[in-house]
């Protein structure tokens, strides 16, 4: 519900503040005294896209700001999907710089204008005559009779189960698609995996294979620098080892003279027990090194399938070569398995089908019950409305797939006269037509899901007498389960509200400013007498608005 609207600095209004409560408010003011400005104002807080020429005064940003008790309204998972803070009295506050930006804020929070349309939407349900335009929206004819129809819940679990039917069939598809494509490529991915399996992959194996190739292939260099160190430590004459036996005789026999010499000596003797070792292990090295063309060969024969693979898969590495043969491995083994893989999801895809389809024809059964009961409300509510020979002709026909509401087709035709041809709404029926059934619909849907505030925008245009009474009629029964405004110039409809407020303009001498108040009841009969026989008020008009009031 709206509680409170307050409008700065847009088009004729400098400053405004409204509040509203529940039940049936009329908006009345002659043409031209702003009522569109005020509905404009109310729908910029609603997402409509901002304006610069809207602004009064240029200098300053302008403000509109509205309070809503949406407490009935089961918002609080929009409110948590949207990362907002949810309040039982929520605020929109929407921005216009003199720059051109535009900022909204929900509960001062930052919102997309996107967010605050969404938002917008389920709470003020605004309809003016070019708005009707929806009724011929197919949608919109299907969601009306669902609503009457309680399939909401059915259509939540339908929906559930339609996300699931996607799925499974998009991944059949993709299966379906990888086999005619594996087809082609299975031959020569397992050919590549064979190459793989046959090759000596392991993290490493590179480093050492061409480590032993270098040693093979270089037998007698590494034989003959063995050669060379040996002499140089073993030689009875002037090799390390013996010159170093001798320096180790003369430190043990410095330690006679004193304990510094002590540590010297034990330095050298550990010096020379590391040398000794080398040289032992030098004259091991020149007896294992051998030459082996054979093993070169079969080295040789590894590295070249190593090198040769690296070239042909495009990588520098054995750890890359064996990433590609895990994916090999797995591209082969979902070949092999597609076929089963198909035959399942084929199987899933049946049972999901079944489901659906239970589902859909349950949903179907509901809307075939409740369309005798929807023809003969709106045939009976409209004949009220000044359109005695309205009819309609609302069928479903069972859809070749599943849709987003089901499986139905639905056919919506009007014939506003006795024996007339039947025809889509919007060819065959008036604008006037088209808003008494607009009016007769949301009446009728009142009744059967909560609707939001709804505001209708002359909706009344182009009727008079008692039809328009009528009309009030239908919108002060809406009121009584939610809030309704109606901005009217039918004194007949403007009586039937709980709440009157008037928009007038006021010159000060200097600007013309867009007013708006609540009548009294005095001040309303006055209204009300102008509304009907002008501002020269007659006994008459006043004695007919107080008529009309009570």
């Amino acid at each position: 519900m709206l509680s409170n609207l307050s409008i700065k600095n847009y088009a004729l209004i400098d400053h405004l503040n409204i509040e509203f409560t529940n039940g049936f408010t009329v908006i009345t003011g002659e043409t031209g005294a702003g009522k569109s400005i005020l509905l404009g104002g109310l729908s910029l807080v609603l997402g409509k896209r901002a304006d610069l020429s809207s602004l009064r005064d240029k200098e300053r940003k302008c403000i509109i700001e509205a309070e809503f008790e949406v407490g009935r309204y089961n918002l609080e998972s929009f409110f948590k999907s949207n990362d907002l803070d949810y309040e039982a009295l929520t605020v929109i506050r929407r921005e216009i710089q003199p720059s051109g930006k535009s900022r909204a804020f929900i509960n001062d929070s930052p919102v997309t204008l996107d967010v605050l349309t969404k938002l917008g939407n389920r709470l003020i349900d605004v309809h003016s005559q070019h708005q009707t335009l929806q009724l011929t929206d197919n949608d919109f004819q299907m969601k009306m009779i669902d609503a009457l129809a309680n399939n909401g819940s059915l259509l939540a679990n339908y929906q559930k189960e339609l996300n699931n039917y996607n799925l499974i069939f998009a991944e059949l598809k993709q299966l379906q698609e990888f086999q005619q494509n594996a087809s082609k490529d299975q031959d020569y991915n397992n050919f590549l995996l064979k190459e793989l399996e046959g090759a000596p992959l392991r993290p490493g194996v590179q480093e050492e294979l061409e480590e032993q190739y270098e040693q093979l292939n270089n037998v007698e260099v590494i034989l003959e620098e063995l050669s060379k160190g040996n002499q140089l430590l073993n030689n009875e004459d002037i090799g390390a080892v013996a010159l170093l036996s001798q320096l180790k005789q003369v430190s043990i026999k410095l330690t006679f003279f004193g304990t510094q010499y002590k540590s010297l000596n034990e330095r050298i003797q550990s010096i020379f027990i590391e040398l000794d070792d080398i040289a032992t292990e030098i004259v091991s090295k020149q007896e294992e090194v051998e030459a082996n063309p054979q093993l070169l060969e079969e080295v040789n024969g590894k590295l070249q399938v190593l090198y040769d693979l690296q070239k042909k898969h495009h990588v520098q590495t054995v750890e890359e070569l064996i990433d590609i043969k895990e994916e090999l491995t797995i591209k082969v083994s979902a070949s092999e398995n597609v076929e089963e893989n198909i035959l399942e999801k084929e199987n899933q895809l049946k049972e999901q089908e079944k489901a659906l389809t239970k589902l859909a024809v349950e949903i179907s059964g509901k809307r075939n019950n409740i369309i005798p009961f929807l023809s003969k409300q709106l045939m009976e509510t409209l004949t009220s409305l000044g359109m005695p020979n309205a009819s309609f002709k609302i069928e479903l026909q069972p859809a070749t797939n599943f849709r987003s509401s089901g499986k139905d087709d639905l056919t919506f035709l009007f014939s506003a006269n006795k024996g007339g041809d039947y025809g889509e709404l919007k060819k065959v029926a008036s604008g006037g037509e088209m808003s008494r059934i607009m009016l007769t619909i949301k009446s009728i849907l009142t009744k059967y899901e909560q609707l939001p505030t709804i505001m209708f925008d002359e909706i009344d245009t182009g009727v008079s007498g008692e039809i328009s009474n009528k009309m009030g009629d239908i919108m002060e029964e809406m009121s009584n389960t939610m809030q309704v405004f109606s901005i009217t110039h039918l004194p007949q409809v403007a009586s039937k509200g709980a709440h009157h407020y008037k928009v007038y303009k006021e010159d000060d001498g200097e600007q013309t400013h867009t007013r708006i108040k609540k009548l009294s009841t005095d001040e309303r009969v006055v209204e009300l007498a102008e509304m009907l026989g002008g501002k020269d008020l007659s006994d008459s008009a006043i004695a007919h608005a107080k008529q009309l009031l009570n």
